[in-house]
């Protein structure tokens, strides 16, 4: 029979044992590391819940309880689409018109923005099936209302009314005026037969880029007979073959990166066909719809206005060859009896970051500190700090998942309450793309059916190692840049309070939805935010300042060869969605290569059809660039001082997260600087990240 004194004569037991014992008592303190509740949450593995009687759909859409549930939720919304059409059209001019349209919107992009995530994430292929059936579904609906007549003539009947424009607010006013952009890029204004016409190539390039996009994610396979037996276990086995889906940069074997390299990249006839066919179709709509070039289709709207502008940064691969030139010196300097184009070659082609391992920055080391639970606690501090926020893990009930390791998040304001959910989608399982993405389920929106603000829903997706039995996921500095610049995504989308669905969140320019995410990276690099989180998982010590310090120093040892990566990518873009050049797209990126990248084409290789941003991002890759100088000079100029500032965090929700696409991106960009910058300025601003102190790193480092 248990009693209170057995009790008090065991724990006097166990005290005395660990008096006896002090290294086992100081290895059971240092084991006990606090975290918050989201960072134990996410250090802890999930528990399956298991519920008989309960049964959600995914994301709580209760249609959504199997794959038929697509079909259901589709009918469900071109039904309401119906109803809302007739509203649209016979409604008085005024802000019910555009609450109309929006509305329209709204509903086909709940279930078309669910299927489109579902389509590439969902482990079970007959879910992915059925949403990417929808997703088909609901892009020819929104392709024929893009060229209804009648529904283009109410809002048109509204923008050419001076006194109904009047009353109009700036949000609904800028929501009209890109409704109607919409109609008129879809060929509104053509004739029936070329108007068809139009309509049929939107429907086929929803088909060729849904083909290039799965494509482009496919492994290559080749005979494990070709490859060193030594090497099969990095790569995923196909009976006699393996599987290639990934070009295994990071990894330190030069033979395996080279290998992944060639056979990742080896040109698919199939795919290429599909690629040359896209780009085709896309140029003929842009010249159907009066536009000079595909190219001058996408710009518009953006910061940039038209091609010309964006390729005023392609004359930025000048002022970065210097420093390339400088490190190729540098290098001879330091070791002149290596070959510097050999070794300069391999830090480049094979991942630069493999090389600096020289330098004492080998991740592993810096992984210990950086448990995936800590890592979320930096954020969770670093949201509550700037703007107010908490982060707070949230059970999500049976079935509204599609893995059992995604974890919910609600976001939560201070004040507001409750702002939106964040599922996160982070660790890594077989036919899961291979690429960190934000996802937008369900936008923010004023509901003027409900009297309430509908919260917006967004999905993280990463590709994390799981937890094992002795340690939580660690990752790695690169992987935790990676998590921050995602999260920046999706509190983009949190922190907006748009009043209409249209333009919420990341639903803006293309090339400022990017400014959010890349400022994350400079919170994510600085020590006075690393500080407060980034912890020994088993010790609680915390990461050393100089190892942040080299790791900053190390990324500005290649940032000019990574800029002119990023130059190249976006001339390569600009080039495809240009005037036809009448030789294949390998051809193309060959010359694009040697003219802005400086590094030699690999023979029998295809890196083009990797290169899933075609389909999101055509014409627009240039966006990084942009978005990048605009982090750049914000961080500077309002956050570098103090990047933990509470009125500057504030500052920048209400002058730049807050409006979503509501504003003018370069309206906002001047809110928050107080100035409006020029195109000079954002190449300023990207030199001015280029200013390493080579000949000090690699001393202090080889020494």
């Amino acid at each position: 029979t248990f009693s209170l004194r057995n009790f008090r004569m065991s724990a006097r037991k166990c005290l005395v044992y660990l008096v006896k014992h002090r290294k086992l008592w100081a290895h059971f303190r240092r084991n006990v590391t606090t975290w918050s509740p989201v960072g134990a949450a996410f250090n802890a593995k999930p528990h399956r819940r298991l519920d008989l009687f309960e049964k959600n759909g995914l994301f709580g859409v209760p249609e959504l309880t199997c794959p038929a549930g697509f079909q259901v939720a589709s009918k469900t919304a071109l039904k309401n689409t119906e109803l809302l059409l007739g509203r649209a059209c016979s409604s008085s001019q005024g802000v019910e018109t555009v609450e109309c349209f929006d509305q329209l919107s709204d509903g086909l992009c709940k279930v078309a923005d669910l299927a489109d995530f579902i389509k590439v994430a969902h482990p079970d292929p007959a879910y992915r099936e059925a949403a990417e059936k929808t997703c088909i579904e609901i892009g020819t609906v929104v392709e024929n209302l893009n060229t209804d007549i009648e529904l283009c003539k109410s809002l048109k009947n509204l923008l050419d009314d001076p006194k109904a424009v009047a009353q109009l607010d700036s949000d609904t006013r800028r929501v009209a005026e890109l409704f109607m952009f919409d109609f008129e890029i879809s060929g509104i204004h053509l004739d029936d037969k070329l108007r068809k016409e139009a309509v049929s190539l939107h429907v086929k390039l929803l088909d060729l880029n849904n083909e290039f996009l799965v494509g482009s994610h496919m492994p290559n396979r080749i005979a494990k007979s070709a490859i060193p037996d030594h090497l099969h276990v990095h790569f995923a086995n196909e009976g006699s073959f393996i599987q290639i889906g990934g070009l295994h940069a990071d990894s330190p074997d030069d033979l395996l990166r080279e290998i992944a390299y060639r056979i990742y990249l080896y040109p698919n006839s199939d795919l290429m066909e599909c690629l040359e066919e896209l780009l085709k179709c896309r140029y003929k709509l842009a010249k159907l719809v009066g536009y000079e070039t595909y190219g001058h289709r996408a710009l518009k709207g953006t910061m940039a206005k038209t091609p010309a502008n964006s390729q005023l940064f392609f004359s930025f691969n000048l002022r970065t060859a210097k420093d390339f030139q400088m490190m190729r010196d540098m290098k001879k300097k330091l070791n002149p009896r290596n070959s510097v184009n050999v070794c300069f070659f391999h830090l480049l082609r094979c991942g630069w970051r493999c090389s600096l391992r020289r330098y004492n920055i080998e991740p592993s080391l810096y992984s210990p500190y950086l448990s995936l639970g800590a890592c979320m606690d930096g954020l969770n501090n670093l949201f509550s700090q700037l703007y107010g926020v908490s982060l707070m893990s949230e059970p999500p009930g049976a079935g509204e998942v599609w893995s059992d390791d995604v974890r919910k998040l609600a976001v939560v304001h201070e004040t507001e309450g409750l702002l939106g959910y964040i599922y996160c989608d982070f660790f890594h399982r077989r036919d899961k793309p291979n690429q960190d993405c934000h996802f937008t389920i369900r936008g923010g929106r004023w509901s003027q059916e409900t009297g309430q603000y509908q919260l917006p829903v967004v999905v993280l997706m990463l590709s994390l190692p799981h937890p094992t039995k002795s340690a939580p996921t660690l990752l790695t500095p690169g992987m935790m840049e990676n998590l921050f610049h995602e999260m920046g995504h999706a509190m983009h989308s949190m922190l907006g309070r748009t009043r209409y669905q249209h333009v919420t969140g990341t639903r803006c320019a293309t090339d400022f939805a990017e400014v959010p995410s890349i400022l994350m990276e400079y919170f994510a690099t600085d020590y006075r935010v690393i500080s407060q989180f980034a912890r020994h998982y088993e010790t609680g010590q915390p990461l050393p300042q100089s190892m942040v310090a080299r790791l900053c120093e190390s990324k500005k040892v290649c940032g000019a060869a990574d800029t002119q990566l990023q130059i190249f990518y976006a001339a390569l873009d600009q080039i495809y969605h240009g005037k036809p050049q009448n030789r294949s797209t390998t051809d193309i990126l060959k010359e694009m290569q040697e003219k802005f990248y400086g590094l030699p084409y690999t023979p029998n290789t295809a890196w083009q059809l990797r290169f899933s941003h075609l389909i999101g991002y055509g014409a627009k890759y240039y966006s990084y660039l942009m978005s990048r100088a605009v982090a750049s000079m914000v961080w500077k100029q309002c956050f570098v001082q103090d990047p933990l500032n509470r009125d500057m965090g504030e500052r920048y929700r209400r002058e730049m997260l807050a409006h979503g696409g509501a504003k003018e991106p370069m309206l906002m960009v001047e809110g928050m600087l107080q100035r409006r910058p020029t195109i000079e300025d954002f190449v300023d601003a990207l030199v001015s990240e280029l200013n390493p102190n080579f000949e000090t790193f690699f001393l202090d480092s080889e020494s």
